[in-house]
């Protein structure tokens, strides 16, 4: 089925105004032609969308779900408008780079600013996704770069290392967790959980190892960052899994980061890319200073 941006616009509109003629005169049009157009949208999907009353309008359930894609779909435009800009504008320099939740939160903002110190015209497109994921991106071309914690190779991609991190444990001091050990995964699940924002790479991660298990994670509540979660546990909100590295020695004083006992807390990021990309200097940039800066970030420590 397709469908008119002008009637999708229309329709967001009318529902953001609570009202169809006030909709009508946000768009500019009258509100003979917006009814029109609603209807039209209302026939083809088969289904009302709106609810009339005397205060004005309300989405239906199928309104809603419309409404909500509606804006997912304005938001891509958008973001589709602001990624072609640079290549309107005489500035080719564009590196599709996929990373994983450690990396993109601990290690990539510091690295990236370098990068931009030095290649300031240059556009990055940095997406976080899990590692498998990124390894097929990266080997089917939709990434030009890839940061994994995988230590799996693949015959069409070149790694190269970059960071060495572990996932820990962050439970309230008041929890009745054994903190002179480590702790099990399975020992988790028995707790809530505090955990990134839906759609966090982490978030599948952590799934799909309760999932193996046969259990799943019992998410108290989703939280836009590490801060956030350091905050709530500490308040004894629930226990969450992270990347020691996002951890403060200020934290340590509030909760209890306990060694996750698990194969898979280990987490060795490594830099990868096709070893028949053709030739891109600033991806060839990005990869020199991503590895330099791991380097003199071993080095130091």
């Amino acid at each position: 089925m397709r469908y008119d941006l002008v009637d999708l616009r229309v329709f967001l509109a009318v529902l953001d105004e609570g009202n169809l003629s006030r909709g009508a005169q946000r768009c500019n049009l009258a509100p003979s032609s917006v009814s029109q157009r609603i209807r039209q949208l209302e026939d083809a999907l088969g289904t009302p969308l709106l609810e009339r009353n005397r205060e004005g309008v309300s989405p239906t359930p199928a309104g809603t779900v419309l409404a909500n894609y509606a804006r997912k779909s304005f938001e891509l435009l958008e973001q589709m408008h602001a990624d072609m800009l640079p290549f309107s504008a005489g500035m080719p320099g564009r590196i599709t780079l996929f990373a994983n939740t450690n990396a993109v939160n601990s290690f990539l903002p510091d690295d990236l600013a370098i990068f931009f110190k030095h290649h300031p015209s240059v556009r990055i497109a940095l997406e976080e996704k899990n590692s498998h994921d990124i390894l097929a991106a990266v080997a089917d071309r939709r990434a030009d770069v890839g940061i994994v914690a995988l230590q799996a190779n693949h015959k069409e991609l070149a790694f190269f290392p970059y960071r060495d991190d572990e996932l820990v444990v962050l439970v309230p001091l008041s929890s009745p967790i054994n903190k002179d050990r480590p702790v099990r995964f399975e020992e988790c699940l028995r707790e809530p959980f505090v955990n990134l924002q839906r759609g966090a790479a982490i978030n599948a991660f952590l799934l799909s190892h309760a999932a193996a298990l046969g259990a799943t994670l019992d998410i108290r509540v989703h939280v836009p960052g590490y801060r956030a979660i350091a905050h709530l546990v500490a308040s004894g909100a629930g226990v969450s899994i992270v990347p020691r590295s996002v951890v403060e020695k200020e934290d340590e004083k509030r909760l209890a980061m306990l060694p996750l006992a698990e194969p898979w807390a280990e987490r060795n990021l490594r830099i990868c890319v096709r070893q028949d990309a053709p030739a891109n200097h600033h991806r060839d940039e990005l990869v020199r200073i991503l590895v330099e800066c791991a380097a003199a970030a071993t080095t130091a420590a």
